[in-house]
């Protein structure tokens, strides 16, 4: 995937070895707050219910919650903890936390509707988020956990997330923006998109969408700025929204380059003092070793 960018962390916390180290850092955090990378959301009283909206073979789920119903953020934390209780380095785990608290809200406002360029969103960011985690197999243990606290499918948006983007590869920046012209099971995706931002059904934009749909032009190199401009006229969805989003998703991504920088040099600066501090015991212990067989020689 092209760099967009790179998020960041004032602080690193954890090494390989278990022990909490800091790194002073000038970065601002990853706070939902801080970077207005938050979302709004009021509950009122409605009835749980399901609506499918079926087109070839698309369907989205439209959830509606009083607020008894509504688990809190710190229940959704917990069912991630649980799932995933192996530790996670703190320049992961930090931006982990928010992007929870940030989905939560996104998740259970009353009018959100899952969708694919969603997911495909997501996936991006987390994809992005995680590059060059220590191990393959927690990266993906840690997305599943992540997903499932928020009573959602990993593999949906694993799936969702990988058909949108085989599907873009195949697309060129005219054929991206003429879906409603034609029949297919992503432009089904996407015009179910343009009918509920339209007002014929329920959406709710979110940063995640942005994201989305910056991956499908990406991966159609279609960098045109008019052609992300018309990709928003065709679902519509406010194009000064999306690019006020993307512009923070590029800010926190070069921020997490710069920390991840900062952990490689201060990990490096450890690993290179262990190996002096071993060398020096090496040493002593020869010289030790030494003494100690002459002063036997001169014993016996």
């Amino acid at each position: 995937m092209a760099a967009v960018g790179s998020l960041s962390l004032p602080s690193i916390g954890q090494s390989s070895n278990g022990r909490r180290v800091s790194v002073p850092s000038p970065i601002p955090s990853f706070s939902t707050n801080h970077l207005a990378f938050r979302i709004r959301t009021n509950f009122s009283n409605h009835t749980f219910g399901i609506r499918t909206s079926n087109s070839t073979t698309h369907f989205a789920i439209h959830c509606m919650a009083s607020a008894s119903d509504v688990p809190t953020v710190s229940e959704t934390k917990l069912n991630f903890l649980k799932a995933y209780k192996r530790p996670i380095p703190s320049i992961y785990n930090t931006v982990l936390q928010e992007l929870i608290v940030l989905q939560h809200l996104m998740r259970y406002k009353r009018t959100y509707s899952y969708d694919a360029v969603f997911a495909l969103g997501f996936v991006t960011v987390y994809d992005q988020l995680m590059e060059g985690y220590p191990r393959d197999e927690d990266r993906v243990e840690i997305f599943e956990a992540y997903i499932k606290a928020l009573n959602e499918d990993p593999d949906q948006y694993r799936n969702d997330a990988k058909k949108l983007e085989e599907w873009a590869r195949a697309q060129n920046a005219s054929s991206l923006i003429d879906f409603t012209s034609r029949e297919g099971e992503v432009e089904g995706i996407l015009k179910d998109i343009a009918e509920r931002a339209g007002g014929k059904g329920s959406f709710s934009y979110s940063r995640f969408i942005a994201v989305g749909l910056f991956r499908l032009l990406e991966l159609a190199n279609a960098s045109e700025p008019t052609i992300l401009e018309k990709l928003c006229a065709a679902l519509n969805i406010d194009k000064k929204s999306v690019d006020r989003d993307l512009d923070v998703y590029r800010n926190l991504l070069s921020k997490l380059v710069q920390a991840k920088e900062l952990l490689k040099e201060y990990v490096d600066r450890e690993k290179k003092k262990m190996e002096e501090r071993a060398a020096e015991s090496q040493k002593a212990n020869e010289a030790i070793t030494k003494c100690v067989g002459e002063y036997q020689q001169v014993e016996r």
